[in-house]
């Protein structure tokens, strides 16, 4: 089976999961698959997606793992405890057809369905790439994978102190593969690799877990704070009490970039160790946001600015070359390090669409990225943010 540890996930899940256990226990939530891609059918790999999930709803937290997680300043006892208890329920995925095309939707309590975003998404991956589109060339994926190893080799000799981590976990080839490319990652540009959001292979290789907080935290906002309009400033408020300083990575697209800006005041400037780019042209974003460190006061040469949208290798170092003793930067690469096997991987998400019975949506300074299924809500947003049409 695909997915054989609860820990085959970002690390941004278990975080979050932690904050909603002290927070917001009794949040209710719904989430659906998209695929952003035309043409695609998934029809035929349903079933066997369907018993994936089975075997993953039968998954329990090990001793050594919970061993492993303790050992994470961040993770507090209590919630280590809870996953001990801690089972994934089928009874909340549905699978089916609708419209035509395959449909994934999750629904429950919010604790109790996190946890399945990134191992159903790496369980579509890797059934599609198995069943549908066979006789991988993995020989010139290792070509490709050794030629991004020598570009930053070409690189270190220039003193950028490019640094990046491997978030593919949920858009991987597949397992196995991801493996592969870690190792050969950890061998060849050790002093590059920061780590992975996969915190199963970073207990399992001695590498650093990296995540902070994703788009869902700050969408349940919307629906969970007193205000619409300050929804963005709950999120990061209540993640400040959560983790005390720790963790300190803003994400800066929920709700576009300008209306990120307004909410990201000089406290939580200060606060905050930096903020990550998903959408979005990277140059125009990283100059705005040193501008407005200045702006707070705030020597931007301090902060980190963490790039995840789309990277390929050669995009991240004309990244960091630009904003070299600007800023600090600092790379997540998904899809182009751990599926850069057949021509064209899938572009597929999992995002929340309801909270607590109302409607939350992501707008993205990115067209095609938007996630809504309510239009008038999102015209409401659109309003309230003021985000350009």
């Amino acid at each position: 089976m695909i997915i054989n540890s609860l820990l085959d996930t970002d690390l941004y899940k278990l975080t979050m999961m932690q904050g909603v256990l002290h927070q917001f226990p009794w949040a209710a939530v719904e989430y659906e698959f998209k695929c952003r891609d035309e043409g695609i059918d998934l029809r035929p790999i349903a079933e066997d997606v369907r018993k994936e999930i089975k075997h993953l709803c039968r998954l329990r937290f090990t001793k050594a793992e919970l061993d492993y997680l303790r050992q994470l300043r961040f993770m507090k006892e209590d919630f280590i405890q809870f996953l001990r208890l801690f089972q994934l329920n089928e009874e909340f995925v549905g699978i089916g057809e609708e419209h035509h095309e395959f449909s994934l939707k999750i629904k429950g309590p919010w604790l109790h369905t996190i946890l399945f975003e990134v191992p159903v998404l790496a369980i579509v991956n890797e059934v599609y790439f198995r069943d549908i589109r066979s006789a991988p060339d993995f020989e010139s994926g290792k070509e490709k994978l050794y030629e991004k190893i020598n570009l930053v080799k070409a690189s270190n000799e220039e003193n950028l102190g490019f640094r990046f981590a491997d978030f593919g976990t949920r858009r991987r080839f597949s397992y196995a593969w991801q493996e592969q490319i870690l190792q050969i990652l950890k061998t060849e540009l050790p002093e590059n690799l920061r780590g992975t959001s996969n915190v199963f292979f970073a207990m399992k290789h001695g590498l650093t877990p990296i995540g902070t907080m994703a788009h869902e935290w700050l969408m349940a906002a919307q629906a969970l704070g007193p205000k619409l309009a300050n929804s963005q400033k709950f999120a990061l408020e209540h993640w400040a009490q959560e983790y005390r300083g720790d963790l300190g990575i803003a994400l800066s697209d929920v709700l576009g970039f300008e209306a990120f800006l307004n909410d990201f005041d000089m406290y939580f400037a200060k606060l905050f160790d930096g903020c990550r780019h998903d959408s979005g042209d990277p140059f125009q974003w990283g100059d705005r946001l040193i501008e407005h460190y200045k702006k707070m006061k705030v020597d931007a040469r301090s902060k980190i600015a963490v790039f995840s949208d789309g990277l390929s290798f050669p995009k991240a170092l004309e990244i960091t070359k630009y904003f070299k003793d600007r800023i600090i930067t600092s790379f997540g690469i998904g899809t182009n390090l751990t599926n850069d096997i057949m021509d064209k991987p899938v572009q597929i998400v999992i995002k929340m669409t309801q909270c607590q019975g109302s409607p939350v949506a992501k707008l993205s300074d990115s067209p095609g990225k938007n996630m809504c299924k309510d239009d008038g809500y999102l015209e409401y947003l659109k309003n309230v943010f003021h985000f350009p049409r």
